[in-house]
């Protein structure tokens, strides 16, 4: 053994837990070292990564990398102290990674496939010809400011927060530029808009998908909080819209037409959901076996559009030649590998006791409404990816009621502040100095109105699955 090893294995030796580990009701092992030196320094760790991401815009220091280098020491950390115990089983630390890795495994494929078809989409001119088509209908900014917020509420149901902002945001920056009361509200209106589409719907976003997966909420009962989260962004909504600027912005120019195969793409992406949902309800196969069949659809529609594209060239000319593994290259490889380091690092802390601990003092203090409701919130301060998959690790008794309800808080609870969400944080970026944090926050008393109210309407309107499980 390496010296440096050695001495770091003599020093967690030293520090001996009060028990090692501990089998829960289906017998998987978890270490209870939440209080010794081993958890300590693991959590330490943890929250230093976890700044730097915090800090990503100002140190220019991508967010993956520090979360995947914490995976590692956390992950370290268990080895040694698991080869090191013998009050530990042989080969627990093995199991424990594979068992977290094997979690994040689907989801990673899962999302390749998504993203690799809205990239699809997006190369396809689907998504510039729907913003040619608003920017050229002449709209008010009223009017413009409603129906950005609609369609985002309902894009981002099937795409995702992030993606749906993007391209919505190009909309609102052709029509409202050197209009910033128009851009700001109107950006506002986006995260919160995009927040609450994904909100009710499993492909919606990241925390509702991993939800679906655990199979604590089927793909049908998330249209339970449909209604809660329409009223969350309705509310703020409602709040702004008084402060639009009258008038109407100057029509823009059609100069996007959607590309040979366009719509059949559109239309495989449908059929890869409907594969998806009907292969997890009737078949019982977990969703990533749905999408990546649905990929192979998509890898044979790229077969019709290249021999699409050698007619042409035999004619008049075509675009460069098309390229599933290119349009693959396309997907947001540092988001996937900060998703990745978050959740090993997260299944880290699990496995060292600390969402059991967690769990006790959180759930058990304050009761699983209010505890639903601080997650929530502090999803605007710290990623809802880590606040939801560190409540499927602590699985706290819950029913189907509070199941639905931290689906819902912590998937709009981000768009209180605009660094709360992976919407806000983009649109940041691509403003133009527009829309700032502060004009964001100016703002977050609506927000947190139609917050609660969410909560509310979902109490009184789920009130009959509070008490099932």
């Amino acid at each position: 053994m390496p010296p440096l090893v050695s001495r770091l294995a003599a020093l967690l030796l030293f520090c001996p837990a009060t028990t090692a580990w501990a089998a829960d009701t289906q017998s998987t092992r978890i270490l209870e070292l939440a209080t010794h030196p081993v958890g300590l320094m693991a959590l330490a760790i943890f929250v230093l990564a976890y700044a730097l991401v915090v800090l990503e815009e100002r140190i220019h220091l991508r967010k993956s990398k520090p979360v995947m280098l914490a995976a590692a020491a956390i992950w370290f950390l268990i080895a040694i102290y698991a080869e090191t115990s013998p009050e530990v089983p042989r080969g627990f630390a093995s199991e424990a990674f594979r068992h977290v890795f094997l979690e994040f495994a689907e989801l990673f494929f899962f999302l390749i496939v998504a993203m690799s078809f809205v990239a699809a989409i997006g190369e396809r001119n689907v998504f510039q010809s729907l913003r040619a088509e608003l920017v050229t209908r002449g709209f008010s900014f009223h009017s413009l400011f409603w129906l950005t917020g609609v369609i985002s509420f309902f894009m981002s149901a099937v795409l995702d927060n992030l993606t749906t902002a993007l391209i919505m945001s190009g909309v609102i920056m052709a029509v409202g530029a050197g209009n910033i009361r128009f851009v700001t509200l109107a950006f506002v209106n986006l995260v919160v808009a995009a927040n609450a589409g994904g909100a009710w719907s499993a492909f919606g976003d990241i925390t509702t998908l991993m939800v679906w997966q655990a199979k604590q909420v089927e793909f049908f009962e998330f249209f339970r909080i449909f209604v809660p989260s329409l009223v969350n962004w309705l509310i703020p909504a409602v709040c702004m819209s008084f402060a639009l600027p009258g008038g109407k912005p100057p029509p823009g120019r059609d100069d996007a037409d959607v590309k040979y195969g366009g719509w059949v793409t559109c239309g495989l992406f449908a059929l890869t959901i409907a594969i998806t949902v009907a292969g997890k309800q009737l078949l019982h196969m977990p969703p990533v076996f749905g999408m990546m069949t649905g990929f192979g659809l998509l890898k044979l529609q790229g077969y019709f559009i290249r021999r699409h594209q050698s007619l042409l060239r035999n004619g008049s000319g075509a675009d460069a030649p098309y390229n599933v593994f290119q349009i693959i290259a396309r997907a947001e490889w540092d988001t996937l590998l900060f998703f990745y380091g978050v959740l090993v690092a997260v299944g880290g802390l699990a496995t060292l006791g600390f969402m059991e601990l967690a769990s006790v003092h959180l759930y058990g203090g304050l009761g699983p409404t209010w505890a639903n409701v601080a997650m929530g919130a502090l999803s605007a301060i710290v990623d809802n990816i880590p606040i939801m998959y560190a409540v499927l690790q602590m699985a706290p008794a819950m029913d189907h009621g509070q199941w639905l309800l931290i689906t819902l808080t912590c998937g709009v609870g981000g768009s209180l502040l605009s660094v709360g969400s992976a919407a806000g944080v983009a649109l940041m970026g691509v403003s133009q100095g527009q829309y700032t944090f502060l004009g964001h926050l100016r703002w977050t008393w609506a927000i947190a109105l139609g917050y609660i109210a969410s909560i509310l309407v979902h109490l009184w309107l789920n009130a009959h699955h509070f008490g099932t499980t």
